[in-house]
């Protein structure tokens, strides 16, 4: 199966909402960071092959109609170029409210200590922190590196093979982007800080556990946190469709 779409946004863009819908509106399974943590003695080897220039693209994503969210992001052009007839979405929001939120979830000191040391850490400098690692705290560098991003990847693109989203955009950009119909629920809006920092899964990956798992235990957790968003999402509508 062949990519349909790309996400370019980085983590912490409403990522996990449009990975949601996106399955909603069938095109799932869609791809993102919960599925590395979630199934990481399957999947980090990929990744980390990828780091090291090899990658295997159709394996990474075999079954997969969709990709958001880190680590696909970072190599968005290498995607694009892949599979040139899926569509890419940027998924976007202030630089300055990205920058706060990273540095309390997916960026925070805690985090980083986790990620760049350990197994994790060939993959994650690979995947996010090899420009940015030691400009984390410069909040003015970060936003004008999250500012750079964004203009690259709509420089890159032809307009009509990019949306720029944001989540408060809801269903209408996005599906006549897609060329499908809006749904008749609300478009989800799910990963809050508040959220993540709760979750027992991700508390993992940011360093906040207060022991860290093994990796049956933390996949388990991911999981769970992960069924514990598409229940919020959905509620009794059930689970999308794709």
């Amino acid at each position: 199966m062949a990519l349909k779409v790309i996400g370019a946004g980085l983590g912490r863009t409403g990522t996990l909402s449009l990975k949601l819908a996106l399955e909603r509106l069938g095109f799932g399974p869609c791809y993102h960071m919960t599925e590395v943590f979630s199934e990481g003695r399957r999947r980090l080897p990929q990744w980390q092959a990828v780091a090291r220039g090899a990658p295997d693209w159709d394996a990474i994503f075999d079954g997969f109609a969709a990709t958001v969210d880190y680590p696909a992001c970072t190599w968005w052009r290498e995607l694009a170029a892949r599979y040139p007839d899926a569509k890419v979405i940027l998924t976007d929001r202030d630089g300055a409210a990205w920058h706060e939120s990273v540095r309390q979830t997916i960026l925070s000191p805690q985090a980083v200590a986790v990620q760049t040391t350990g197994p994790l850490a060939e993959f994650m400098h690979a995947a996010i922190y090899a420009e940015i690692l030691d400009h984390l705290d410069d909040r003015e560098w970060m936003v004008a590196w999250f500012d750079r991003w964004r203009a690259a990847v709509i420089a890159g693109l032809p307009p009509g093979r990019l949306l720029v989203h944001r989540a408060g955009d809801g269903w209408a950009p996005l599906c006549a982007f897609l060329g499908v119909p809006v749904p008749d629920v609300p478009y989800p809006r799910v990963n809050s800080k508040e959220e993540l920092l709760a979750g027992a899964g991700a508390k993992a990956e940011l360093g906040a556990a207060e022991t860290q798992p093994t990796p049956e235990q933390r996949e388990r957790m991911m999981k769970d946190y992960l069924a514990d968003m598409t229940r919020k999402a959905w509620g009794r509508q059930g689970t999308p469709a794709g």
